[in-house]
């Protein structure tokens, strides 16, 4: 903040004197070293949407087809897509933990996990439901269908962070499931870990070996077990303040429509994006700013009341 001030004081007094003498070239200087200052507010403005407790942990991220059959295993698959171009496009480091093909078409799930600066900061406003509105693929009659899928994004904890009693997991073994051309083995290596009495449930199939795996999926446990007493603490204050919280689930939070016309709009921010493939190929910065600046809006406001 002082260097800022500094150029800003120094940019003020060169443009003095650009304006004593005449000096056209002391002026463009004086127009460089504002938008290198300008260039750096905008940085430190959106270093300061970073603000929450989880923000520069990794996310653990998840898609899963919802109502509409195969369709919305389609849209799932369509989804986990987008958001791995743009996670690429963005620099994260992306590594896929498990994805669980459907029947017919698409995939019945998807698990990653995302390292990288802010990637839960970044990835925290995907969390909910997505809607897509088409002319479906597999409709013989060429009919326009709504199909749904949610997105569930946590932050990675350590392992040492949360207790598991063993006598409380239930391990099973399997053969791992290619989908799309991926590479992944072919032995009963794949693992997936139920904690009895939660019923939370974390695999991956991945790895080369069942050991890598079974470590794999005790991580993604314990994060899913610390984001379960999070929202269980949640609820807690919210019924003793007499508020009921919204479902996961239930909130719809973006709209993706291709007919009969096309336009991506979030529900919650009210940014809208006419370019839809443009999105559906990744390009999802205006959405995360929209938000990240929709977040802080909104903890201003509690702020004040």
């Amino acid at each position: 903040m002082e260097r800022l001030a500094g150029a800003l004081d120094d940019a003020a007094v060169l443009l003095d004197l650009a304006d004593e003498e005449s000096d056209p070239q002391a002026a463009a200087e004086v127009v460089a070293d504002l938008e290198a200052v300008e260039a750096d507010l905008e940085e430190l403005e959106r270093e300061s949407l970073f603000f929450g407790e989880h923000d520069d942990r990794a996310a653990i991220f998840s898609v899963h087809a919802g109502a509409g059959g195969v369709d919305a295993a389609d849209w799932a698959d369509m989804l986990l897509r987008m958001y791995l171009r743009f996670l690429e496009r963005r620099g994260f480091e992306v590594e896929v933990d498990e994805v669980l093909p459907a029947e017919e078409a698409g995939i019945r799930s998807a698990t990653v996990t995302v390292r990288g600066e802010h990637a839960y900061g970044v990835l925290e406003g995907e969390r909910g439901v997505h809607r897509l509105v088409r002319i479906s693929p597999f409709d013989s009659n060429a009919r326009r269908h709504t199909s749904f899928a949610g997105v569930d994004v946590i932050p990675e904890v350590e392992m040492a962070e949360v207790e598991i009693d063993p006598d409380d997991l239930r391990v099973e073994t399997f053969r791992s499931q290619g989908h799309g051309g991926q590479s992944v083995n072919t032995t009963d290596s794949a693992v997936r870990i139920t904690h009895l009495p939660t019923g939370v449930v974390a695999g991956c199939q991945v790895e080369r070996s069942q050991m890598q795996n079974r470590a794999r999926a005790m991580a993604l446990l314990a994060s899913r077990l610390a984001d379960r007493l999070r929202k269980e603490h949640q609820a807690a204050l919210e019924e003793i303040r007499g508020e009921q919280g919204e479902a996961a689930w239930g909130r719809q939070i973006r709209s993706y429509v291709l007919q009969p016309y096309q336009m991506v709009k979030d529900l919650r921010t009210d940014v809208e994006v006419g370019n839809v493939q443009g999105v559906l190929d990744g390009d999802l910065d205006r959405f995360v700013d929209g938000y990240l600046h929709w977040r802080r809006a909104r903890q201003e406001q509690s702020r004040r009341e």
